[in-house]
């Protein structure tokens, strides 16, 4: 029996059956706490689970199972080289599916306009935060275009509302473009105290030498980018690469960077 506690139910599920050399269908799971992403970054629940690997007698009948052959597994080495993220000489691959605000969504919206939609999230939104700690003012939607609202936020205390390295920034920006994008089907532009311009703006200059490279040879990454950043990367260099392969890719250790090539190299 094994007590597990991890950030999701799914990554606890995987570590019982990596600690157990199992299948997670072979497994008697008993959930002791559901995970919780909280308010605003704050009250956060990691999920607990308590495992166990039931003991079965085989069959005298049955035949023992052949011995899988042993694949030997060789690591890449991860090395930096001028803050450039070098991992060998590939690209270590997976599935592009970091994108926070999906172009396309399934599912019924209100039949609204997109000024009627930022009307009627204002009023809303305004109601939600009417009693916070924060001293800021009315909260600001409007429409950046026809499809994403910009939400702003401003006053004295707006900036406590970004958090240490972004953190809450990033908490409010899940939390409002999940309802936002479920109601309305509309992307979000989350604006807190000039948080978002300054990220663009400081974006912008580090992909001065990045454009350089992919200029004179074909083919660049990024360094490892914070969650906010790496999609202000992606959406800046995928507008000025249209025709190239613009993509974003993890360490092993989960951390995010960009790559730019061409398209007839994957």
């Amino acid at each position: 029996m094994k007590k597990i506690e991890a950030p999701t139910l799914e990554l606890a599920y995987a570590e019982a059956a990596r600690h157990f050399g199992c299948s997670v269908t072979a497994l008697q799971v008993e959930i002791i706490q559901f995970p919780s992403k909280g308010v605003l970054g704050l009250f956060k629940k990691s999920a607990i689970i308590v495992a166990n690997l039931p003991q079965t007698s085989p069959s005298p009948l049955s035949p023992e199972p052949e011995a899988e052959p042993v694949v030997e597994r060789t690591e890449t080495p991860v090395v930096y080289e001028d803050d450039e993220l070098v991992l060998g000489d590939k690209f270590y691959e997976q599935d592009d599916d970091f994108e926070e605000y999906p172009d396309e969504q399934d599912g019924d919206y209100y039949q609204l306009s997109a000024q009627e939609c930022a009307d009627e999230v204002k009023e809303q939104i305004n109601i939600l935060f009417k009693d916070i700690c924060f001293d800021i003012n009315e909260i600001g939607v409007s429409v950046y275009d026809e499809n994403t609202l910009l939400v702003e936020f401003t006053g004295p205390d707006a900036a406590l509302m970004i958090g240490k390295e972004g953190y809450r920034y990033k908490a409010l920006s899940y939390m409002l473009f999940n309802w936002i994008n479920a109601v309305y089907g509309m992307q979000l532009r989350l604006e807190i105290a000039e948080f978002l311009k300054n990220q663009e703006e400081s974006i912008s200059r580090y992909l001065i030498n990045i454009c350089d490279i992919i200029d004179h040879e074909g083919r660049a990454q990024t360094k490892v980018l914070d969650g906010v950043l790496v999609q202000i990367a992606l959406k800046q260099l995928r507008d000025r690469y249209p025709d190239r392969y613009v993509a974003i890719r993890s360490t092993r250790d989960g951390g995010k960077f960009i790559i730019i090539n061409s398209y007839h190299e994957y």
